[in-house]
């Protein structure tokens, strides 16, 4: 199965940066507190993108562990490549794709992570196979992404906008039921946790930035809703509309994210 998806620096950065600004809760600390690693671990984050789980590690660990971070996105790499130079390159920043073989040996590393990513795996069995073949007996894999009812006001909105049905989201539709279910029968266990954060925006531009880069870091995944640049603008020109309305009737905007944590245990 081939997922279509777009995935820039920017529009990346800005979601996690409006997260940080609106939501209520911490997921980087939600994460820490679950796993819990400790000095001396051996890291890999799969689907690194710009760095962000690999320089938390390393700052919460106080640079004594060893983290690698692999993507394929060249974009997304080069930003990772800029920060970690910044601090004196102590993570390991590779290109990976993780629809091959990974390259490295069998039972490497103490803990893989791979945060809001997996989903667009070609071959989800066939991923965590590798997930699991790099990891050390007793070690484990962590994955993220949104549940079902991830940020419904998001979709309410764009639906009532457009008149037209949500296109299936690799996240929603495939997290909590293949994803889960391949990491289920090839690890020894599996935790399921969950982590809900309210966005709660007391203005319809911050909203509205969220909406634009989210649509456009996705785009692919819209392609019955635009194709043009003149498309998108239309939309997002009914997005605004309903956003302010409802704005103006419920005097604010909250979307809930809801992320799903598991933790598989080799």
């Amino acid at each position: 199965m081939t997922i279509e998806y777009r995935e820039t620096t920017e529009d990346l950065l800005t979601r996690i940066d409006i997260h940080k600004k609106y939501g209520g809760k911490d997921i980087d600390q939600w994460m820490l507190d679950l796993l819990n690693v400790q000095p001396g671990a051996r890291i890999l984050d799969v689907g690194c993108g710009a760095g962000k789980q690999c320089f938390l590690f390393h700052k919460a660990l106080q640079g004594q562990a060893e983290i690698t971070g692999g993507d394929l996105n060249e974009e997304l790499l080069t930003k990772a490549r800029e920060e970690n130079a910044k601090i004196g390159s102590p993570i390991t920043i590779t290109e990976l794709d993780f629809n091959k073989a990974f390259p490295f040996s069998d039972a490497q590393f103490d803990l893989l992570t791979c945060c809001f990513a997996i989903y667009y795996a070609a071959d989800i069995p066939y991923t965590i196979s590798q997930m699991h073949r790099v990891l050390k007996p007793g070690g484990r894999l962590f994955t993220s992404g949104p549940m079902p009812q991830n940020k419904q006001l998001f979709y309410d909105v764009i639906r009532e906008a457009t008149g037209k049905e949500i296109p299936p989201m690799p996240g929603s539709s495939r997290y909590s039921s293949q994803i889960l279910s391949a990491m289920r029968s090839q690890f020894k266990s599996v935790e399921e946790h969950i982590f809900e954060n309210p966005l709660t925006f007391e203005a319809v531009e911050p909203f509205l930035d969220y909406t634009r880069a989210s649509l456009s870091e996705d785009r692919k995944l819209w392609k019955s809703f635009f194709e043009s640049p003149e498309d998108f603008e239309r939309i997002m020109g009914k997005i605004k509309d309903v956003s302010e309305r409802r704005m103006k009737e419920d005097g604010q905007l909250v979307m809930v994210k809801v992320v799903g944590g598991f933790i598989a245990h080799a």
